[in-house]
């Protein structure tokens, strides 16, 4: 197993975080609507720099977010900090949660099963950590439904030149399908792009899925 403090970004952690206020005239209200309603005891993975934090509305009881990459970590930290919820940070695979089973009310994807090795050990470990009937909130972008932008997704992925430059991300996932597959019933779901809608990170799906028994 790849322990955590080996997972290093660090030219695109920094520029991720130098570009996300930005972003986040378009993304903020996408984060709020993520997390809008949950409660008790929430697990975040991929955490990045932590901009999930400040929306957390305050029925959750506390948050353990999960983020492999130093830079970012420290970043989260430092927001966990300013959050009005308890939130602690912690070094991590999403993999490889160290977490007992059923130990979380509900989970958080937020743009990282795009970058995760492994969508579907990353995605049992979510539904191992729930409890039954635990939601999964994602917000994540993936395969594009024309088949045209679609296989320019698919190039992308197979050159291996942009997951080197964007942090390990893969565009042409189908993260919806593999959700469904890894035990999790969707209970809403619908499409957006944020940013032009030629971006091959476009299209991104924003729902919700509760873990099957």
């Amino acid at each position: 197993m790849t322990p955590a403090s080996t997972v290093r970004h660090p030219v695109f952690a920094r520029a991720w975080h130098r570009l996300t206020p930005g972003i986040e005239r378009e993304l903020g209200p996408c984060r709020r609507e993520l997390l809008a309603g949950l409660s008790g005891r929430v697990v975040e993975v991929g955490a990045g720099n932590g901009m999930n934090f400040r929306h957390y509305p305050d029925t959750v009881t506390e948050v353990v977010a999960v983020e492999p990459e130093p830079y970012l970590r420290a970043r989260a930290e430092a927001a966990a900090r300013a959050a009005s919820v308890p939130i602690v940070v912690c070094d991590g695979l999403a993999g490889a949660l160290a977490f007992a089973d059923e130990s979380f009310d509900a989970a958080v994807a937020c743009l990282v099963l795009c970058s995760v090795p492994d969508q579907a050990s990353a995605l049992a470990e979510l539904r191992r950590v729930a409890t039954v009937e635990g939601e999964l909130r994602f917000l994540e972008h993936v395969r594009a439904g024309a088949t045209g932008k679609a296989r320019i997704q698919e190039a992308l992925d197979r050159s291996r030149l942009w997951p080197l430059v964007a942090g390990g991300c893969h565009c042409a996932r189908d993260t919806v399908a593999a959700i469904s597959a890894a035990g999790f019933a969707i209970d809403q779901v619908r499409e957006l792009n944020l940013g032009p809608g030629w971006l091959n990170t476009n299209p991104h799906v924003l729902g919700a899925a509760r873990r099957r028994a």
